[in-house]
This record gives C-alpha cells, sequence and structure tokens, in this order.
C-alpha cells in the first residue's frame, strides 16, 4: 500500500501553488557541510538535491565515458545488497533516487517521506559511500551505454552537436561526448570505475538543497550521516577554454530529407554584469518561443523550418551563444542566411523597446512557475548555488530584468553579438552549401 504513497504525493505537490517567494536557510552542519533548506511541513516529503561540480569533464586520460558509466552503475547494487535487492528495497521505502551526470555536474535527487526518512537516507548512503560496482552490473549498463552512443552516431542533431564542441573545444573534455566512445567504453575496468567515484564525488564540491518536512537540525545531522565518508578532495577541476570557433560552413553529409544545423560562437559569463541584457536579448532573437525574431522571420515569414531557436550555454569553464534550426535540403542554405542576416540586424541596429518590454514581460511572467513543487524548488536552490547567486535570488531576480534598460540591451547586441563569427554545422545533403575555412 506504501508504494501508492509517493507517485500520489508527487502528483499533489506539482498542483501547489507556484511561488517564487520561497524563504530559503543557510545552514552549516557540524561536519563542515553547507545547504539551503526550504522547511515546508505541510506534507510528510522531502526532497534532496547533493550536487558535485565537476561531472564528465573530470574524466582521466583515455578513460572518457567512465564517470558516466559510474554514475549509471550507482544503484546497481550498493552495500549488501546486489541490483534486484536494492531496487527492492527503494519500492518497499517508497523511496525515489535518481543519479545523472552533465559535462559539470554529478546530480544526484532522492525523495522521501517523512515517516521512512531514517531508513531512505541509509540506503541512499550506501549507494554513495558503498557502491558495489558488480562486474556484471557494470557491464550491463555498458552495453546500455554503448547502445546510446551508436545511436547517437546515427542522429544528425547529435552528430552535428559533436562536431561543433570538437571545433569549440579541441582536447578540452567538452570537445568530445561525455558517454566517451564505443573503444573507451569498451576498455573500461572495474579499476576506472572506482577510480571515477573517488575522482567525482568529494566533500570539497557538494552543493546540496533540501525541501520540504524537516527542520534544520535535523538535515544537519541527515546530511553529516550520509555524506561524512566522502572522499575530502577529488580531482582538480578543468582549466577555462576560450571557445576556438570561426565564422563559416562545416557540412558533414547525411542521407536525410531535411538538413539539421547546430550553431554559434564565443557567449556571455552567467556572473558578468552584461548577463541579464544577454538574456532579454536572446530571448527576443531566438529564445522567447514564436514570438522570437527567428521565429518570425525563418518560420512564419519563410516557412523554412517548424522551429528555429538560440540559447546561451553558461559552462562552468567556458561560454556560448548557440541556436539550432533545421530545414528541406534545399532550402537550409536560405535558412541559415535569414539567421546571419538577423544576427547581423540586431548587432548593428538593435531591438525596439517594444520587443524589450514583451520579453521581460514573458520572463517575469513565467519564473514563478517554476517554483511548482518541492523536487522543482530543490532543484533551484542548488543550482543557485554551483552558480554563485544570492540567496535572496529568487525574490529579486524579476527585479534585475525589469532593471535593464534598451540601451544596455543593444549596447550588449552590438558587442557581443558576431554574425561573422558564427560556425555553422549542417548534416545532412544541403543545396546549395558547401564547407567553408
Amino acid at each position: 500500500m506504501i508504494r501508492l504513497v509517493l507517485p500520489f504525493l508527487l502528483a499533489l505537490l506539482t498542483a501547489l501553488p507556484a511561488r517564487a517567494d520561497v524563504e530559503i536557510q543557510e545552514i552549516t552542519t557540524p561536519g563542515g557541510l553547507n545547504a539551503w533548506l526550504v522547511e515546508e511541513h505541510s506534507i510528510p516529503f522531502t526532497a534532496l538535491e547533493i550536487w558535485f561540480r565537476g561531472g564528465t569533464s573530470l574524466d582521466r586520460p583515455g578513460k572518457r565515458g567512465a564517470i558516466n558509466l559510474m554514475t549509471a552503475t550507482l544503484e546497481e547494487g550498493a552495500g549488501e545488497m546486489d541490483a534486484l535487492a536494492f531496487t527492492r528495497a527503494k519500492e518497499a521505502l517508497a523511496a525515489d533516487f535518481d543519479y545523472d551526470v552533465g559535462d559539470d555536474t554529478l546530480t544526484v535527487s532522492a525523495r522521501f517521506l517523512t515517516e521512512n526518512r531514517d531508513e531512505a537516507v541509509a540506503l541512499l548512503r550506501e549507494t554513495l559511500i558503498n557502491p558495489r560496482f558488480d562486474q556484471d552490473a557494470i557491464d550491463r549498463v555498458r552495453g546500455q551505454v554503448i547502445s546510446i552512443i551508436r545511436s547517437d552516431e546515427k542522429d544528425p542533431k547529435d552528430i552535428a552537436s559533436r562536431e561543433l564542441k570538437s571545433q569549440a573545444f579541441g582536447d578540452h573534455p567538452y570537445g568530445t561526448d561525455s558517454n566517451g566512445t564505443v573503444d573507451s567504453v569498451t576498455a573500461l575496468t572495474r579499476e576506472d570505475i572506482l577510480t571515477a567515484h573517488t575522482d567525482s564525488m568529494a566533500r570539497d564540491r557538494i552543493y546540496i538543497g533540501a525541501v520540504g518536512d524537516i527542520t534544520p537540525e535535523d538535515l544537519s545531522t541527515l546530511l553529516d550521516d550520509l555524506l561524512g565518508d566522502l572522499p575530502e578532495t577529488g580531482a582538480p577541476q578543468p582549466v577555462d577554454i576560450e571557445p576556438g570557433l570561426t565564422g563559416g560552413v562545416t557540412v558533414i553529409p547525411f542521407d536525410t530529407p531535411q538538413s539539421v544545423a547546430i550553431f554559434g560562437h564565443s557567449g556571455v559569463e552567467r556572473t558578468s554584469e552584461d548577463f541579464f541584457a544577454a538574456y532579454l536579448l536572446n530571448t527576443i532573437l531566438g529564445g522567447g518561443g514564436f514570438e522570437s525574431r527567428l521565429m518570425t522571420e525563418v518560420r512564419e515569414k519563410r516557412g523554412l523550418t517548424y522551429g528555429v531557436y538560440s540559447f546561451l550555454v553558461d559552462k562552468d569553464h567556458a561560454d556560448l551563444w548557440m541556436g539550432q534550426v533545421q530545414s528541406a535540403n534545399n532550402r537550409v542554405a536560405e535558412a541559415i542566411e535569414v539567421v546571419r542576416a538577423q544576427w547581423a540586424d540586431i548587432a548593428e541596429n538593435g531591438v525596439t523597446q517594444e520587443e524589450l518590454d514583451a520579453a521581460k514581460k514573458y520572463l517575469t511572467g513565467a519564473y514563478p512557475l517554476r517554483f511548482d513543487g518541492n523536487g522543482r524548488i530543490a532543484n533551484i536552490i542548488t543550482g543557485m548555488q554551483i552558480q554563485d547567486m544570492p540567496i535572496d535570488y529568487p525574490a529579486t531576480r524579476n527585479d534585475k530584468v525589469n532593471a535593464v534598460t534598451l540601451d544596455e540591451v543593444n549596447d550588449v547586441a552590438r558587442r557581443y553579438l558576431k554574425p561573422d563569427a558564427l560556425r555553422f554545422v549542417v548534416v545532412g545533403q544541403p543545396k546549395g552549401l558547401s564547407s567553408t575555412n
């Protein structure tokens, strides 16, 4: 019967009123761990986020894919439990654990009921401190990862993304697929997985957010018990890198009726005083759905695509301003020219006050909707920490957006938008388009 409770509570929490005026408490445990907490005692449920800075960019040379494989194997048995026993124990507690990893962050998400908190946390602790990494489990997950890699090798979007990353970052960890290659993943040993665990999951890189039915005192005790036995330090973080993209087109032939184009140049640091102006500018350019310039010019006026987008990519060690468009092989060249023309027009002539006001309304109106449940809030407040945002950011964010002036947005457009530096990677059989440079 208890197994039905957690899905019900998750649905109920999703239905709670959205709010951005959350009250965040900062706590430091006796063991020296820092965490942010939002107490919510109306429902006997807690969402916990534990993030480790570094992610797959910490893979050792020649071991690409090790941290991804390790993360995917964390819940395949822990302590005295094999994979099946662990799954049964988790289900019996109506607990939910999720492990994920990206270029810069390894994340652990846990959801548990107050009545089962101690047992759920003890079970979670085993996966973090005492994962088994049985050889049969590693081999089973390895097969799944290799299947994903082979599937991605046939996906035009993934092909384009890998090529753009390679051109942008070269030998830096950002320059290769975090899943690894078939050869690199095949060659990984259990010892490599153990090394990946200690390299990436250490106390010197932890960020923690908790939301729900738990007090600061109980959370402090929980965290020291849960994380106190992790290694003090992990592998060193990668160096910063300036994207090496140059203007032009790269065409990768691929048998498909539509071509995919992914494009970009250097971006804006999240900590820059220009970021909010750039964020608004990108909303106008290509991040604001059907009201954006790119969508209007490429889709609505010319019918060249179903969708075209631009977005800011903020990595720990590099920043990009990117976009994507997909179009028929005989029209993709025109779509690219329209994208480049819009990039150049805004860089030279800026945007209008009407466009800026609409972008502000869009961004400020949508923001509170993100705070629609304990899990989402825990995710947000942990992300705030890893991005060095102030604890009052949810309350002040919309004010920061509204404070941006038209002159500031257009100044950012002149300084950051570089149409001649855009590199387009096109995968397909584009007509009238060939590789340059």
